[in-house]
């Protein structure tokens, strides 16, 4: 929470800036290891939605283990401490060096998405006399109605193997004697609200696991991804962790001596991290007035890229209500946070908080225009 007197700090500190409210960040993190536990469930933080080396030593510290797409995740990962026999591995284009890496770092398991890919690592793990440890992504065909860049499961996704050559698949790896297929791995998008959506997901698991058994294999691990959305409307309300954890504990059916895994990002970090930025103009438009401030898309390039809409308040103001385009400094006119807005009456100097940015906003950040990349400010430093 952003209170009076952390407001009055802001106003010392250079902006823009990444605040993240650590007290948030705990109790998501002990609601999530409360409700994943009731059921065994295990639960890797996907590094992706936010690599900052003092978020991931304090999730790690719950005993989670590591969703990664790059060595560089998984040695940022293991060195904030989450165990390497924890980690796993994703990503449709994993590198001969990303592969080589993470097997002498002895992690859980790779998650792989083709035969070309599987033929790599068998390579790469008979050169070093080593058996790689996978399991099968499958695109499942659900459409996840979310945004079309982060839908990941629908048949012109490049992502997993699809469903009519996973018999080829099986078929291949019996040739391939330095892999170890350990379980099979779903992720069929980001920012996902509507629960029917995972529902359809158990479905298509249990058919899918029927499938596999018919082949005399047996799997370990049933891993669903993750994809919980949040509120971004609502940046103190926490997700639906406990309607979502018990819907995959009723629906999917596990086989003896199995066990499921989730791969939650967002959901975790999404509501502890608040985009501080100040005010620089209030410039007229023909049809509008535009709060031009001093965060653009390089600090956080959710709404230019996914048209994604932020909660934003003004934080110093309490004036009358007006109507705002909020804009940064970025020369692009995909350089907007939000279009006719209400704010109360905005001027320069005002501090703006752009809400609900712990998630995809400080790791997404670049340079572009040569800009500074922004401050990071926790709330127990203030």
């Amino acid at each position: 929470m952003i209170t009076s007197k952390t407001i009055a700090r802001f106003r010392d500190l250079p902006t823009p800036f990444y605040f993240y409210d650590l007290d948030v960040l705990h109790s998501t993190c002990q609601k999530v290891l409360e409700e994943s536990g009731k059921a065994g469930f295990k639960v890797h933080y996907a590094v992706k939605a936010n690599p900052n080396p003092r978020i991931l030593k304090i999730i790690s510290s719950y005993g989670f283990g590591a969703d990664c797409v790059s060595y560089n995740e998984i040695e940022r990962a293991i060195s904030c401490g989450f165990e390497h026999s924890e980690t796993v591995f994703a990503g449709v284009g994993k590198t001969d060096r990303d592969i080589e890496a993470a097997l002498e770092a002895d992690i859980l398991c790779y998650n792989c998405e083709s035969i070309p890919e599987m033929e790599v690592i068998n390579s790469i793990a008979k050169k070093h006399n080593k058996v790689a440890t996978i399991a099968l992504r499958i695109n499942p065909y659900i459409e996840a109605h979310t945004h079309k860049y982060i839908t990941t499961g629908v048949a012109e996704s490049k992502f997993g193997v699809n469903t009519w050559e996973l018999k080829e698949v099986l078929e291949r790896l019996k040739s391939l004697q330095n892999l170890n297929l350990k379980g099979i791995h779903f992720h069929i998008g980001s920012q996902i609200t509507k629960m029917s959506v995972f529902k359809s997901l158990c479905s298509r698991i249990n058919d899918l696991q029927e499938l596999i058994s018919s082949q005399n294999i047996d799997l370990e691990i049933i891993n669903v991804g993750g994809g919980l959305g949040i509120d971004y409307g609502n940046p103190e309300k926490a997700p639906r962790f406990e309607e979502y954890f018990s819907l995959i504990r009723e629906f999917v059916k596990l086989r003896p001596d199995q066990k499921l895994h989730f791969e939650p990002g967002r959901s975790l970090v999404g509501q502890c991290g608040s985009l501080i930025s100040k005010v620089l103009y209030i410039k007229s438009g023909s049809n509008t007035t535009f709060a031009i401030i001093d965060a653009g898309m390089t600090d956080l390039i959710r709404p230019a890229l996914y048209q994604a809409v932020h909660k934003i308040e003004n934080l110093t103001s309490n004036g009358k209500a007006v109507r705002y385009d909020v804009v940064g400094p970025v020369c692009e006119s995909a350089d907007s946070f939000a279009k006719y807005i209400e704010l109360p009456e905005t001027r320069r100097g005002d501090l703006i908080a752009i809400r609900s940015a712990g998630a995809y906003g400080e790791a997404m950040a670049s340079r572009y225009n040569l800009r500074d990349l922004p401050g990071v400010v926790f709330s127990d430093e203030i």
